[in-house]
């Protein structure tokens, strides 16, 4: 395999690392005064989340993003491209008027920074396509088309991503129903069910794929949507020349529930049930984006106490995650025993998790404006045995696997790609970090208190499958050091902010105030009104960037809810990084990036 460079060289160090801006997060305001001075009719719009918020004319829009995206410190990373039905929003002054709104998410990180671009359309109109700019903006702008039914002209194969070809109507529309009670009873017979399988027929010609070349037939194999090696409701075709790949189709939306659409007729409490299902290996993570834009918009400041509670519980939950990638990763690569001993370590976390939240995977636990309620008694005692436990595991497995020649051989310098390539596509979290990207947001832009937390961001540098797996166990490693700041030094106080858009109060004062039991009754029964507005929040998520974009008519519920999953982006690039490849290497990509279903199809 070749002498592997040293992780701790300096030199590779120096040679690799971006200078990331300050460790505080400060959007780059002077990317406004460039793009005014180049480009007229741009109108600026104040959000909750202070992110510059920019409207461009749909014909100098491309104009717009390509010079954002060659700018000497660049926006090399579209983190997000999606849109909003505008029709029945009441709040909006003076804002351009729009029937659809395409925005669009830019990350710089030699800046640190983040700008988002919005486009207005009215009916029928179309926007051109982004994908010779930012090529992941493929997925995205098909994704646009299937729930909106908005038009990008010239994207190379713009079909339906989530849902079933044959589908009718656009489900992101105001007009498409939100519950399954306004829809006709749905039925199978046998005709149906002939109709619908003869659409998963895969048609190579219409992918623009031959059956054949000059010297070779090529053989179709599709793998999925059930197999143990897809991890989840996964299809994949793929396109052979005797065991090489020549192309690849990921085929997602088995497992999509229009989690987007369910924020629509859920309270902003009632829907926090549904975040945890995203990731279902997330558990609270999934919680954390969602609850800290709706608390930007509503200008709700959490108590010290909640917020480190809610780190500690994050990184429970980040050990919990890389401990089943690590086992099913290895069991991928032909190693059987370790899933084994992973899981029963995970049973651990999740005893300390239970004890603290009630649930194990799909907590609920988090609040707008803190918690659900306070540690029980004894939760030191419990935090602290599975400190004493987890380490010397760790050392065990790492003995154990990733000194194992035949691991190796099946997994370094397999899979590989470079930085460029990985900001090119969206690539975030260990996928990022083991091209040499030293970016988490944990560091670059703290948030809860973790700039006040010791730990270190662990970085490799060759871009394979062995990598990205060294990545996830020294965040497990990390995140133990985190806990146990949190163990010695957990600040007393509140748990949850007295605000009246916030959690319940507590329930011995709603007994003897009556302000306080209305405000009680009418937050439970009929939710909170949140202010007119627009909040995005993103995480250092257990598998990448994780974001939720909310936006407020002055309801009771969500008038829009965008979730940007990192899994989404990272099935997005496999066909990039595989074509050429063998079969077996195709399973070692889908082991090493750490995907669940439920995160990319929402």
């Amino acid at each position: 395999m070749g002498n592997r460079p040293n992780p701790n060289s300096k030199q590779l160090q120096a040679k690799n690392k971006l200078e990331i801006m300050s460790i505080h997060h400060i959007h780059d305001f002077d990317v406004l005064n460039q793009l005014n001075a180049k480009f007229e009719n741009l109108v600026i719009q104040e959000t909750a989340d202070a992110i510059p918020t920019i409207w461009v004319a749909c014909d100098k829009l491309l104009d717009v993003l390509l010079f954002l995206r060659t700018l000497p410190k660049p926006f090399v990373m579209l983190v997000d491209l999606s849109a909003i039905d505008e029709r029945l929003r009441q709040y909006r002054h003076g804002l351009p008027d729009s029937d659809f709104t395409v925005f669009y998410h830019l990350m710089s990180l030699e800046r640190n920074s983040d700008i988002r671009i919005k486009v207005a359309l009215k009916e029928g109109e179309h926007v051109p396509s982004a994908t010779k700019i930012y090529p992941n903006a493929n997925w995205y702008e098909r994704e646009v088309w299937d729930m909106f039914g908005v038009v990008f002209d010239g994207h190379p194969h713009l079909t339906r991503i989530l849902l079933p070809k044959y589908w009718e109507g656009h489900p992101l529309r105001k007009e498409y129903h939100a519950r399954a009670t306004e829809f006709t009873p749905y039925f199978l017979n046998t005709a149906k069910q002939e109709f619908e399988q003869e659409n998963l027929r895969f048609v190579p010609e219409e992918w623009g794929m031959k059956r054949s070349g000059r010297d070779e037939d090529f053989m179709f194999l599709n793998i999925g949507p059930n197999h143990p090696s897809a991890h989840g409701a996964f299809r994949l075709v793929l396109q052979l020349d005797g065991e090489e790949i020549v192309d690849c189709i990921p085929d997602i939306g088995y497992h999509h529930r229009g989690a987007e659409k369910m924020a629509e007729r859920q309270t902003w409490h009632s829907f926090i049930p549904y975040t945890d299902r995203i990731d279902y290996l997330g558990g609270v993570m999934n919680e954390l984006p969602y609850i800290m834009a709706v608390e930007k918009l509503a200008g709700i400041i959490t108590p010290e106490r909640a917020n480190i509670i809610r780190i500690m519980m994050s990184e429970f939950f980040r050990i919990t995650n890389n401990l089943l990638y690590w086992g099913t990763f290895i069991q991928d690569a032909g190693g059987m025993t370790p899933v084994f001993y992973m899981f029963a370590d995970r049973q651990k976390a999740y005893d300390v998790i239970e004890a603290v939240t009630g649930y194990r995977m799909h907590p609920a636990w988090f609040r707008i404006g803190g918690t659900a309620h306070d540690l029980p008694n004894g939760w030191d005692r419990l935090v602290r045995e599975f400190l004493d436990w987890m380490p010397k595991r760790l050392d065990e497995y790492v003995k154990a696997t990733m000194t194992n020649s035949v691991l190796k051989g099946r997994t370094q310098n397999v899979a590989q790609y470079d930085a460029k390539h990985a900001l090119a596509w969206g690539v975030t979290g260990a996928g990022l970090r083991a091209t040499g990207i030293e970016f988490d947001l944990r560091k670059a832009r703290p948030y809860l208190g973790y700039e006040n937390f010791e730990f270190d961001v662990p970085v490799f540098y060759n871009g394979d499958a062995y990598d990205r797996c060294l990545v996830k166990i020294e965040e497990i490693r990390q995140s133990l050091r985190i806990i146990e700041q949190c163990l010695n030094n957990m600040p007393s106080g509140a748990y949850k902010a007295e605000h009246p858009l916030a959690v319940p109060p507590p329930k011995e004062r709603t007994l003897q105030d009556i302000e306080t039991l209305i405000n009680h009754f009418v937050s439970v029964s009929w939710g909170p009104v949140m202010p007119a507005g627009e909040s995005a929040c993103m995480v250092e998520g257990v598998k990448g960037l994780n974001s939720y974009y909310v936006i407020s008519d002055k309801s009771t519920m969500s008038y829009r809810t965008r979730i940007r999953t990192p899994t989404f982006a990272h099935l997005q690039q496999m066909p990039s990084v595989i074509n050429g490849s063998l079969v077996s290497d195709a399973i070692i990509y889908l082991a090493s990036i750490d995907i669940v279903m439920a995160d990319c199809d929402r």
